[in-house]
């Protein structure tokens, strides 16, 4: 993630802020400049269009801008929050409040997917666009699936309560659940459909992604049912990232997709804020400096996953230190490096 800084003042500006604590000027998120942008009352002019703070700035603490020249059907809201198509009714107020922690792993999602290049078709502009239904079993009591149909995806606001989440995850056996994750692992499912699997996409990548993570005409709800019942199969961690990864060959593909992107920010965020590791300055042997390239698109997958190989090492060692789990705590195979080479290659294609 960019660090982001005032314009005025030149300080930091964190990548939800509405005004820089320092010198206290108003500004917004302008994601076709990937900067923060000086207000006046609410609005901007860059390059002779005018641009205005989200509609969704009061309820749910947007600090995006919104282009007046947007289609109509964005309903004034930022990209981000144009993108979604169902949320609580407007008198659920136990869903609402959750509401806020969902939208703002959403821009986080949103910023990360435009940054790379990939494309984000809103559903309001082409037939099978991407979509969020952001809906909560919580306060009405019905059935939502966390996942991904036809370029919509579900998410259920409930996993913003931190005591329902860790429950889940410690119950599932899984040493990573997060909001920003599921957003990032149903984001694959839909970029392996409209990349991969439909389009030119097919003749391009389908055979080689089938190579690698498996059939994906297998039965889902078999798959499904066996995963429940059986779990993961022995000996999974030499080819899988995850024990959920192993239940269906969409799956594997969603969650290298996720700890691409999991990887890719946290590298970015590190060389952002200008940390360089200096092989003569550590006592354990380094073999080189580390110093976080601005971009890995025309960098081999093996130079990506090396410079994290040493930053996730830093960074799971802080974590341990203030008596938390390691902050990355997986492990990346031969089998499970070929598929994350895969994602890059397919996500870079797309710059």
């Amino acid at each position: 993630m960019r660090a982001f800084v005032c314009p005025v003042c030149h300080n930091f500006v964190p990548f939800e802020g509405s005004t820089c604590q320092s010198c206290g000027t108003e500004v917004g998120l302008h994601l076709a400049s990937r900067s923060m942008i000086a207000l006046t009352h609410g609005a901007a002019t860059v390059d002779d269009v005018r641009w205005t703070r989200c509609t969704q700035s009061g309820p749910l603490a947007c600090n995006w801008l919104a282009s007046e020249s947007t289609d109509i059907a964005a309903r004034g809201r930022c990209l981000a929050h144009s993108l979604i198509r169902r949320e609580p009714d407007p008198d659920d107020t136990i869903a609402r409040e959750k509401l806020p922690t969902a939208t703002l792993a959403l821009r986080r999602l949103v910023y990360q997917l435009d940054d790379l290049g990939l494309p984000v078709d809103p559903y309001w502009r082409r037939e099978g666009g991407l979509a969020f239904d952001l809906l909560s079993s919580f306060s009405t009591g019905e059935r939502i699936t966390i996942g991904h149909a036809d370029g919509v995806i579900t998410i259920d606001l409930v996993e913003s309560l931190d005591a329902y989440r860790e429950s889940l995850r410690v119950q599932l056996g899984e040493p990573y659940r997060t909001m920003l994750g599921h957003f990032r692992h149903e984001a694959g499912h839909y970029y392996q459909n409209v990349l991969v699997e439909t389009g030119a996409g097919a003749a391009r990548y389908l055979e080689r992604c089938r190579e690698l993570f498996g059939d994906e005409r297998a039965s889902y709800t078999e798959a499904l049912a066996r995963h429940y019942e059986h779990g993961a199969p022995a000996g999974w961690q030499a080819s899988f990232i995850s024990e959920y990864a192993t239940m269906h060959p969409w799956e594997d593909f969603a969650e290298c997709f996720a700890h691409y992107l999991h990887i890719t920010d946290t590298i970015d965020t590190s060389r952002e804020a200008g940390m360089v590791l200096h092989a003569d300055r550590v006592r354990f042997a380094a073999p080189r400096d580390v110093t976080p390239l601005e971009s890995y698109a025309e960098a081999p997958i093996e130079q990506l996953l090396d410079d994290w190989s040493w930053i996730s090492l830093f960074f799971n060692r802080v974590n341990t230190a203030m008596g938390k789990g390691p902050l990355y705590p997986f492990q990346i195979t031969g089998p499970v490096a070929d598929k994350l080479g895969f994602v890059h290659t397919v996500v870079r294609a797309t710059v």
